[in-house]
């Protein structure tokens, strides 16, 4: 048992490359074997985007791709690699910013991020890319399900990615896909300790369990997975679009 208040993050590294057509249950299942641990209700499973987007095949080797005229300008511009630039439009609902050398788009399934989250590190030493995987939500809810007929236990699934931020240097953790929690908690008309009324605060804990689990798994710790343990998450049906503002509230469209 986990004392109350007292938050566990616990790795589950994974053995070998995770190649398309994997099936990432049964690499789960052998790699908590391996540790002699078992998943609890309760229990939230962060998975790094990556392997699953390598499980379902969202790998595209860079010399099928044919950058058009403006990838490569930009590439010219940037000094990325004008493939990764063609591929990142290629999966965009639109540019939102091209400047200093940055290429941000909001994706198909509406994320505002760097190149459509098109990414060459950790896949095969630059020889390919890997792209988000097609329904983030809806993979979350795949994994869910098949880990808790295994288990036997009542869990939640956060598939994540590295964003950056407005104001702010560096990347976090975030949420791309969620399953089994509620996403946001609305604290908003509670009372604090001195009894003044909460207005503001709407917090985004999927993303917080993101950045927990991240500090863990790291970028170079061959570490995609962790187990949060502890935290005491509102069960139910929860999506990664509910924590993309609406555009009307969105102070930087």
């Amino acid at each position: 048992m986990v004392p109350r208040g007292e938050i566990r993050v616990i790795p589950v590294p994974l053995a070998g490359e995770i190649r398309p057509g994997d099936d990432l249950v049964e690499k789960l299942t052998a790699a908590l074997r391996h540790q002699r641990l078992k998943l609890r209700t309760g229990d939230i499973l962060v998975v790094k985007h990556k392997i699953v987007s390598k499980a379902e095949g969202q790998v595209k080797p860079l010399g099928s791709v044919k950058p058009s005229l403006g990838a490569r300008s930009w590439s010219r511009r940037s000094g990325i690699d004008a493939r990764v630039i063609e591929l990142a439009l290629s999966v965009s609902k639109r540019i939102v910013r091209k400047k200093k050398g940055v290429l941000i788009t909001e994706t198909r399934h509406g994320f505002t991020c760097a190149n459509s989250g098109v990414d060459v590190s950790n896949v095969d030493g630059g020889e390919s890319a890997v792209l988000l995987p097609k329904n983030p939500d809806r993979s979350a809810a795949n994994l869910r399900t098949r880990l808790k007929r295994r288990f036997r236990c009542d869990i939640a699934v956060i598939i994540s990615d590295s964003f950056g931020r407005p104001w702010r240097e560096g990347l976090t953790e975030v949420a791309i896909g969620i399953a089994g929690m509620k996403p946001l908690a609305d604290y908003r008309g509670q009372r604090d300790p001195h009894g003044y009324a909460l207005h503001a605060s709407y917090e985004a804990v999927a993303d917080e369990v993101a950045c927990a689990a991240g500090l863990v798994c790291g970028k170079l710790n061959r570490t995609p997975v962790c187990i949060v343990r502890g935290f005491a998450i509102q069960s139910g049906r929860g999506s990664a679009r509910e924590l993309i503002r609406p555009a009307k509230n969105d102070l930087f469209r």
